[in-house]
Order: C-alpha cells, then structure tokens, then sequence
C-alpha cells in the first residue's frame, strides 16, 4: 500500500488561520503569531516546528492536494474504487466496527473511515496525475509515431470460423496435443475447401464452433485492436487484403482461426489518435514498472513538472531526504 498519514488540521491549514488577517508584522517583514513576556513566536518559526514536529509527509499531502483536487473532481468511478478497497479490508480482517477502526488506525493511521476515505482519494487521484504525466512528459514522439505506424488501423470488417480443440482440464498432456493436432488439421482441410471454391459463409455455419456467429455465416461485423479482441486474431485480419482469407489457420487462445477480410475503413489520422496513444503507451510504461520506487519518482517528477518550488531552503531539504528515503528504501525492498 502507498505510504500516507493523515489529512486532517494540517499545518498549512493552522498557518494560514494564525497568519491571515489582522496579524502584525516585525520590523524585519516576519508576521507575528503570538508573544507572551518578551518571547515572540512568528510564522516561520511555527510553520518550521509545526512541519519538523508532524512530518513532512502532511506537507506534500496538503501541495498534492492543491495540485489535484481542482483537475481530478471524485467522481463516480473514484468512489468505486474506494468503496471497492473499503470492501477488501473489511473482508480481510472482518466488518466489525471495533476490529476495522482498529485495523485502519494500525495500517493508516486514521481515526474513522471517513478519514481513510480521504487517504483512498488522493492516492486514487495521485495515480491519475501520475498517468497523465507520463503521457505528456514521458513518452516520446518517436514513440507516438511508430505506435500509430504499427499498430492503429482502420476498423475491420471480417468473418470467421473457428475451431476449437475439444481438450479437458482432466486430459493428459499427450491427449490435449492429439486433440490439438486434431483441430489444426480440421482447420487446415477447411482451407483448403476454400482453396477450391467453397463459400466461406457455409463452410462457417457448417463448421465453426462459434455458435454465436456460426448461423450468421462468422460475420463478426466491425472491429478494432481496442475492443479487447484476441492480439494474434486482430493482427492477422488486419494484414490480410480486403476478400482474402488466412491461408493457414492463425492459433489464438480460443482455438485455430480461419479468417476473411471483408472490409476496412480508413485509418484515423496521427492527431486524431495523439491523445489514445500517449495515454496507452503510459499505461504501458507504469505496467512494466510498477514498483513503488518508480512510484515515488514519478510523484516527485510530476510535481517538478507542475512548478514546485521550495522558498525555505531547510523544507526543501526536508522534502527531498524524505523522497530520497522513499525511494531508496523501496528500491531496496524490491
């Protein structure tokens, strides 16, 4: 779980009420929070104790929340996932109000849940920014460009007929090769029917295990490589001409294929699909690093990107041991 403490009476919140209107300032600029018998206390001085004393920690929660709160408004999907990790602790250690508050305050630290709510929700939209700046800031436009070059294309209209290997989890590994052996070469004798001038739509209905678009002759009517459609399958219609099928069967998780091309339409242009591509090819990149040291960087670079800046240089050196430990220590654990 990432790392985070409490976002309650922070002490951005306590400095801005002591310092807002009405406070003095000293000869030398300081604004005056209180005296008592000669001593006096100024905000720099409890701004400096109040960070040291509660941790850095609440700092940044209170910069990420300026930063995010105002771009990522929580919205209905943000309440499903924190509904959704609610639900997940409660189911662990149990739904009982005694043994929850108990176990949140022991992994949070919070009081309520309303307060690991709170907790749930900058993290949620943490990830969110996280994205957005690897989109932007982190892929390249070499990338973009050989991403569109290789992989975006016009939708597809094909048919199909499928064959399945008809294995069981109880067969042995020597029989589910016979079977698979078996449904390459029914595939293959397909084929060649086609070879020899059959119509694709009734060699479909007559043979393809697909019941759903068997009787339709295997039409599977238009489609792209982003409707969560088998990789290998998507490829290879997308590289047949219009009227040609696979001359041999093409393998994918449901079986051995045999595909016609029956339509495609134009490519969309590279700037329509700028913004798709970045977005899937940062997805991509967190995939592929998704320790939480990469985490913790990417969080420091995205402030970076956003301005952050530092004008007490004993904060700024705060902040950057405390990032450094984050990443060091998780960089080291993984």
């Amino acid at each position: 779980m990432k790392k985070s403490a409490v976002y309650g009476i922070t002490t951005l919140a306590i400095v801005s009420l002591l310092t807002g209107c009405g406070s003095t300032k000293l000869k030398n600029g300081e604004k005056l929070v209180a005296k008592v018998d000669g001593y006096k206390v100024t905000a720099d001085d409890l701004y400096k104790s109040m960070v040291k004393k509660y941790g850095v920690e609440t700092l940044i929660n209170n910069i990420d929340h300026e930063l995010l709160d105002t771009t990522y408004k929580t919205d209905d999907a943000e309440k499903e996932a924190i509904d959704k990790q609610i639900n997940q602790i409660k189911e662990t250690y149990g739904s009982d109000d005694t043994i929850f508050l108990s176990v949140i305050k022991q992994l949070y630290n919070v009081e309520s849940e309303d307060e690991l709510r709170e907790i749930i929700s900058l993290d949620y939209k943490r990830d969110l920014a996280i994205k957005d700046y690897v989109a932007k800031d982190v892929v390249t436009d070499e990338e973009v460009k050989d991403y569109y070059e290789n992989k975006v294309i016009g939708d597809v209209k094909a048919s199909h007929i499928l064959i399945k290997p008809d294995t069981s989890d109880d067969d042995s590994e020597e029989v589910k090769e016979q079977k698979e052996e078996e449904a390459l070469k029914e595939a293959q004798s397909i084929i060649k029917k086609l070879d020899d001038g059959e119509d694709f739509s009734k060699l479909a209905k007559k043979y393809s295990d697909d019941k759903a678009t068997a009787s339709k002759g295997g039409d599977l009517g238009y489609f792209n490589n982003d409707d969560n459609l088998d990789e290998d399958f998507v490829t290879a219609a997308a590289g047949l001409k219009k009227g040609k099928y696979t001359t041999e069967p093409v393998k994918t998780k449901y079986g051995y294929e045999i595909i016609l091309k029956v339509n495609e339409k134009d490519k969309p242009s590279q700037e329509d699909k700028e913004d798709e591509i970045r977005t899937t090819l940062a997805e991509e990149k967190i995939s592929s690093d998704s320790s939480t040291s990469a985490y913790y960087k990417r969080l420091r670079d995205f402030r970076e990107s956003k301005g952050l800046k530092f004008s007490d240089s004993s904060i700024k050196k705060l902040y950057e041991k405390y990032m450094d430990s984050l990443i060091n220590e998780d960089s080291e654990n993984e």
